[in-house]
């Protein structure tokens, strides 16, 4: 606990900084986060990092991570989601090129993973350059961390009906609940004063979403490792486990903001 408790200051303090400072030693802690957590998704699937298996899952999830002003699709006439189809069909052939030797399924894997990771990320970090982006990923972080700790507590003390036994056997109802009400309570108490939104409606709906996405993308985490059968995405934070297990909820809720229009 003592070094759990260390790691999440030391860790916490550190992040926040970079945050704060913004520019490009956010964009550069971003892309090290995100090449960390592919890295754990592709190890929990039984894949080297370091082989070409894991060179085409870097490549791939660096092409949806990456921002305009450094990944620049100019010279090639096409558009970022174009080049991304145009790889998937390239990934495709491979599979017949190499006689199976790299599989439709490490394909499909290598896709998913490139996906959730890369665009994860790339609206984190997209939210940071947003003209209030400071005060917006700040209230995100914030309804984040609150709906877990808040889920925590009222699970520990009021928590009675499993709320998804076969994936994640501690979490309850109640304490999903107590999480949303946690973050509905700080939110507001948070927009009073920087507020994201005008309307209050827009800022309880945008508190439900992440709250709400935030404990779907645990769950999906969750989900993951149980199906590869390993406890912790990584170990690169003591105590806490890997990069993948502290972001799994927002790199979940980040893309979910942008389809909602959240982030423009």
């Amino acid at each position: 606990m003592k070094q759990r408790i260390i790691t999440g200051v030391v860790a916490g303090a550190g992040f926040l900084a970079v945050i704060l400072v913004g520019g490009l030693p956010f964009t550069f802690l971003i892309f090290l986060l995100a090449t960390i957590a592919m890295a754990e998704i592709l190890k929990m699937k039984g894949m080297s990092p370091f082989s070409y298996r894991g060179a085409i899952g870097f490549i791939f999830m660096w092409l949806l991570l990456l921002p305009e002003n450094i990944l620049n699709f100019d010279l090639i006439h096409l558009e970022r989601t174009e080049t991304f189809l145009l790889m998937i069909i390239v990934l495709l052939a491979l599979t017949v090129i190499s006689k199976n030797a790299f599989t439709f399924d490490e394909a499909g894997f290598i896709i998913l993973s490139s996906v959730y990771i890369g665009f994860g990320f790339h609206y984190f970090l997209a939210a940071r350059f947003l003209e209030d982006g400071l005060i917006f990923l700040f209230f995100v972080l914030i309804l984040v961390w609150v709906t877990d700790s808040g889920a925590y507590f009222c699970g520990r003390f009021l928590g009675k009906h499993k709320l998804w036994p076969h994936i994640s056997p501690k979490k309850t109802i109640e304490g999903s609940l107590g999480g949303i009400a946690f973050a509905i309570l700080f939110g507001f108490i948070y927009s009073f004063f920087f507020p994201v939104y005008d309307s209050m409606l827009i800022t309880l709906l945008f508190i439900l979403v992440v709250s709400v996405s935030g404990q779907l993308g645990d769950l999906v985490e969750s989900a993951l490792k149980r199906h590869y059968s390993v406890k912790d995405s990584g170990q690169v934070l003591p105590g806490h486990g890997g990069i993948l297990d502290r972001f799994d909820s927002l790199i979940f809720v980040m893309p979910i903001l942008y389809l909602l229009s959240f982030i423009q």
